[in-house]
């Protein structure tokens, strides 16, 4: 099922955003990871695939994950997160059910699909960001082109719970139009559709969202770029029914 919403924020500047609701018995949770970097949009409509969204980071030079990525319970090549960030920067695990956590709490070679990314947005139906760097990502920040958990840009996210798992990415960095949301923002969103748990993944160009093989949301890499456009990613997370 698909959702559009208009979100105002607390400044009242609003942001489009996308859910897709997937229902959690019936759907399974591939990860892909792509050398070279692709575009999903185009990915899915080539492979027939018609519903998926952006994974973890990636850094751009090489092209490689930024943090763990398993596929089918094999480790692939990766950038480590900096210590003494990688054991508490958060995943979410597919293996069976969907488990979100931080890497400690995850068994450390595990079966299934796992993909770090993070910060951690909701646990047990309450937001965790609360102001403070508790995953590494300011600290971190060198990793980055910026500091991710400040300011508003496009999202994307995953929730879950008992029954469903939420696929919702929302625009930004469209002056007047979209201005995109912050984590604690993010967060409280999730929380409204129902998220239990919930955890950030790539997002500012990178945020991509395909439903029934279609681009749901506008990729926008810069500020009032002409056109949206999708930006090639290094990995993706894939529902299967």
């Amino acid at each position: 099922m698909y959702e559009l919403l208009r979100l105002q924020n607390r400044d009242r500047g609003e942001t489009t955003v996308y859910l897709v609701r997937h229902p959690l018995p019936a759907t399974r949770v591939s990860v892909r990871h792509f050398d070279p970097p692709t575009r999903l949009d185009h990915w899915c409509a080539s492979t027939g695939h018609p519903e998926a969204m952006v994974g973890g980071f990636f850094l751009r030079d090489p092209y490689r994950p930024l943090g763990e990525v398993w596929r089918d319970g094999v480790a692939l090549a990766h950038e480590p997160v900096a210590e003494p960030w990688a054991r508490l920067r958060a995943c979410v695990h597919f293996s069976g059910g969907v488990r979100v956590a931080a890497r400690e709490e995850l068994p450390e070679q595990p079966i299934g699909d796992l993909i770090q990314a993070g910060p951690l947005l909701v646990r047990d139906g309450v937001s965790v960001i609360d102001g403070t760097d508790a995953e590494g990502f300011s600290a971190g920040a060198g990793q980055f082109d910026s500091d991710i958990t400040e300011g508003r840009y496009p999202r994307a996210a995953l929730g879950v719970n008992d029954d469903e798992l939420l696929a919702v990415c929302c625009d930004g960095r469209r002056s007047g139009v979209d201005a995109g949301l912050e984590l604690a923002e993010l967060a409280r969103l999730l929380i409204s559709c129902g998220a239990r748990d919930a955890i950030n993944l790539d997002g500012g160009g990178s945020a991509t969202l395909v439903h029934r093989g279609h681009l749901l949301n506008r990729p926008y890499s810069n500020t009032d770029q002409p056109a949206p456009e999708s930006r090639p990613v290094v990995t993706a997370l894939v529902f299967t029914a």
